[in-house]
């Protein structure tokens, strides 16, 4: 169990620094979904907004289940390389992005988008809110919205070759990023100016960056080691 913290804290940390991304893309969303919540429901805001993000939680632990499967069908094989090689260059394009100095990954999000015109429909259906279980469940269908950072924590989560701990990767992943999204008034204000001064972008932006060359197959990942 203590060789999965190294990769636990590193799931975590990926949501954390990832959480400007998540603000920018499901903040409006986020706010939409609780104005949406009824006059009468008002008193269990606060439950049902966990309970929203709580399902995008476990729908980003479900797809690491599935992509778990797949590096896991693929191991064995010369293709185990291959996965592990574009997981290192989808780390290396999110540190170009979270640093700002590169959005090509943004692109990446196109790939989702035709499954999203599916699923979007059934979320609306949804709304408006009124219990926790409902909310869990349009949680659950919104995790599938369309994300370049989460696309690329998959392929990386999926590279560990085994698909529970993929999900557990995941589903650590998702938990990072409720700081921002969970966050209201003040303080979330705080968090997101923190989150986008150059200096912290910067500094997140290499780290990210690094791993990423680490995860990459070769001799530099013993000098990277060794730094």
């Amino acid at each position: 169990m203590t060789d999965m913290i190294p990769l636990l804290a590193s799931a975590f940390t990926l949501g954390l620094l990832g959480a400007g991304h998540c603000l920018g893309m499901c903040g409006g969303l986020m706010g939409a979904l609780t104005l949406s919540i009824p006059e009468a429901q008002r008193h269990k805001r606060s439950r049902i907004i966990i309970g929203y993000n709580l399902g995008r939680v476990c729908s980003y632990a479900i797809a690491g289940f599935l992509f778990g499967l797949l590096g896991w069908a693929v191991e064995q094989t010369p293709a185990a390389m291959a996965m592990r090689v574009i997981a290192g260059l989808l780390l290396i394009s999110l540190g170009l992005y979270l640093a700002g100095w590169w959005h090509g990954l943004t692109r990446i999000e196109n790939i989702g988008r035709h499954l999203w015109t599916y699923i979007q429909p059934i979320a609306s259906r949804l709304l408006p809110v009124k219990s926790m279980p409902h909310a869990v469940l349009l949680g659950a269908l919104w995790g599938w919205l369309p994300c370049g950072l989460v696309y690329s924590t998959l392929f990386w989560t999926a590279s560990q070759g085994n698909a529970s701990t993929s999900a557990l990767l995941m589903f650590t992943f998702g938990l990072g990023t409720w700081p921002v999204l969970l966050a209201s008034g003040f303080a979330a204000e705080k968090m997101t100016a923190f989150l986008r001064k150059k200096n912290v972008r910067y500094t997140a932006g290499t780290l990210v960056i690094l791993y990423g060359l680490w995860t990459l197959p070769g001799p530099h990942q013993h000098w990277l080691m060794g730094h």
